[in-house]
């Protein structure tokens, strides 16, 4: 169930916001690290307390894609696959490939059902278009329908339940499910079992989910975009970490090739404090090296010429 019968707590993680040294704001999360069994190995706060996957689902979203022979069919690459499991900040580069899924499965862009961003002309720039177009691709091969793609009873949506499902060894039918912003499915997860799924996504130990992380880590330009903090992060990791951010305080993180994952929450949904608590965790786990913390933290904790973020507290064990 995606409520445990166990809780698993300590002291949770605490953001600041400083002013030239004196505290402004204070941001409170809660973070995971569990091991591709699903075994708790680090925790802050309570390790079964549950969020919406949100964003942090499309990698396992795309596994509709990849088991079910879309791309092969339609030969899409690991750049498609890459736009598919994306946020993206609707560039022309990665508009246009988004589009290619659609042009490759004959596809008319009209069928997908993004909202239009404001000031924007199309769903397409829509930054879960990449997820949409891989639905509707998995839909195109299956012979399913089009039109009715976002309910949660539809083929392709029960297709992905059960996907996540099996890595999660519950069943699908336990899951709460909720509409996110963009009309698809999301579910409510326990932090463990985020971090259990990135924990299987970096692995290796599945092939599908092996070509999902490469594309993701061989293409972060297409997972977020120049200057966000899942591209920057990649591309600092050259291929060592595999990233995706989600709305409300949500972040992933895989370790790849150790079956390692990390799952954060910020209770109050603040994207900077994600951010600061997620460069704190890799820097105390070892994920990343000093030079690398530095750079991201030169990006996200100095926020402005007299503020910045400081972090306090650390994970521990059980």
């Amino acid at each position: 169930m995606t409520r445990g019968r166990r809780t698993h707590a300590s002291a949770e993680l605490e953001v600041r916001l400083l002013r030239e040294g004196i505290i402004e704001s204070v941001h409170h999360a809660q973070a995971a690290i569990c091991d591709d069994r699903g075994r708790i190995l680090l925790m802050a706060g309570n390790a079964e307390a549950a969020t919406f996957a949100r964003s942090a689902l499309k990698p396992f979203q795309a596994l509709a894609v990849t088991t079910t022979g879309t791309l092969e069919r339609y030969g899409l690459t690991d750049r498609d696959l890459a736009i598919i499991c994306s946020s993206h900040k609707g560039s022309i580069h990665q508009v246009r490939q988004v589009f290619n899924i659609l042009w490759r499965a004959d596809i008319d862009p009209g069928a997908v059902q993004c909202p239009i961003p404001p000031n924007k002309q199309s769903p397409l720039q829509d930054n879960c278009s990449g997820k949409h177009a891989g639905m509707l691709a998995v839909c195109q091969q299956r012979g399913l329908p089009l039109n009715t793609y976002l309910q949660a009873n539809h083929p392709v949506q029960q297709l992905i339940l059960t996907k996540i499902a099996e890595l999660l060894k519950i069943p699908g039918a336990e899951f709460i499910v909720a509409k996110d912003d963009c009309g698809a499915p999301t579910y409510f997860m326990q932090l463990r079992q985020l971090a259990w799924l990135y924990a299987q996504l970096a692995s290796g130990n599945s092939l599908d989910m092996e070509r999902i992380s490469r594309s993701m880590t061989h293409h972060p330009i297409m997972v977020s975009g120049d200057g966000e903090f899942d591209t920057e992060l990649m591309r600092l990791t050259e291929g060592e970490i595999v990233s995706k951010s989600g709305a409300e305080g949500v972040q992933c993180v895989g370790r790849v090739g150790e079956g390692l994952g990390l799952a954060i929450k910020v209770m109050d949904g603040a994207k900077r404090a994600k951010y600061a608590i997620a460069i704190h965790v890799l820097k105390q786990m070892g994920w990343i090296t000093p030079s690398v913390a530095e750079t991201l933290s030169d990006t996200y904790l100095t926020i402005g010429r007299y503020k910045r973020l400081d972090v306090v507290g650390e994970l521990s064990m059980l």
